[in-house]
């Protein structure tokens, strides 16, 4: 059974950084068969993708809203896709999902995994 699960999530304060983690574990195919991406769901608001990477050959996308701020990064040998995120703001205030497709996408409505969420809170 395939499991994504999220660390490194906490509270911070305006400016300031942090990394997620999406550890992976139970693939019956090649981990390097996916492309794992990362979401957030804020309140009341949709689910939006942030950053993918296609594990395989290291392609990366971001949402403009990210770009330049997030990136993206994937250990293979440790199955893992972390988040760097700086330059933080109360706007970014979210439960964090990762999720992994087999397709080269990272629209909510293609992923076949999914982790069960971890809250980012930034504050002062």
């Amino acid at each position: 059974e395939v499991q994504l699960v999220e660390s490194g999530g906490g509270l911070v304060q305006p400016g300031g950084s942090l990394t997620l983690s999406c550890t992976t574990s139970g693939w019956t195919f090649d981990f390097e068969n996916y492309c794992v991406c990362w979401f957030r769901q804020a309140p009341g608001e949709e689910r939006e993708e942030l950053a993918g990477i296609s594990t395989g050959d290291g392609v990366t996308y971001y949402h403009p809203y990210v770009k330049g701020r997030f990136t993206i990064s994937s250990n293979n040998a440790k199955k893992t896709v972390h988040l760097q995120m700086k330059n933080l703001s109360p706007e970014d205030t979210a439960v964090y999902y990762c999720g992994a497709a087999v397709e080269r996408t990272c629209a909510v409505s293609e992923m076949e995994y999914w982790g069960k969420g971890i809250l980012v809170t930034v504050s002062s």
